[in-house]
């Protein structure tokens, strides 16, 4: 069965959701984020030494304090595992941003996530040069060896196991970032032994 709505053919209607208000069928799953609760926690994330930092080396480097979003971003990143919605309000504070400003810039680079990784992080690239160079059969292995599907987190918070976009190492993939370090012409078995030294 096809739904056709507004111009947009829902070829599943079992993924399309009702408007409650208006009863129109839609293709795509709405929420409210205007009214969500943001978790929060008395200790800042964005320390004062992290101010500090970001004063001392990162804003004179900027013609403008908002410039210096993705190093605090990274401060942030470093110190927790994570980008907390906390730390995004804290950030937007410090530079004279809006919240949605630092979130729509932590949300769009793969580097960050709001959500707590594990204490590695293994970014597999899955451009298309690693992809012709076998990384779908490697991510596939590190998976089972990890035990966990790509996206999720040991069960004991070592690793967690993230495709992403371009590393930009086109000539020496499948390639890898765990953490900060870049890992080249990646092979099961040598990226196995990589992470055996890190267990």
């Amino acid at each position: 069965m096809m739904i056709v709505d507004c111009g947009l053919r829902i070829a599943n209607p079992r993924s399309a959701i009702r408007n409650p208000q208006s009863g129109v069928l839609m293709a795509w799953i709405m929420k409210n984020s205007g009214t969500m609760q943001v978790p929060r926690r008395d200790e800042p994330y964005l320390t004062d030494e992290m101010k500090q930092t970001l004063e001392k080396e990162y804003l004179p480097r900027f013609p403008r304090k908002q410039a210096a979003t993705i190093p605090a971003l990274h401060l942030v990143q470093d110190a927790y595992n994570c980008v907390p919605y906390q730390a995004c309000e804290e950030i937007a504070a410090f530079l004279g941003l809006q919240p949605s400003d630092v979130q729509d810039t932590a949300s769009f680079y793969d580097e960050f996530t709001v959500e707590v990784q594990g204490k590695y992080l293994i970014m597999l690239c899955q451009s298309i040069s690693c992809e012709l160079m076998g990384q779908v059969e490697l991510q596939e292995k590190i998976a089972r060896k990890l035990g966990i599907e790509p996206g999720m987190t040991t069960d004991d918070g070592r690793f967690t196991l993230r495709p992403c976009e371009c590393l930009g190492s086109c000539g020496s993939g499948p390639c890898a970032l765990i953490n900060h370090d870049l890992h080249e012409d990646i092979t099961f078995d040598n990226f196995e032994r990589v992470l055996d030294s890190l267990e």
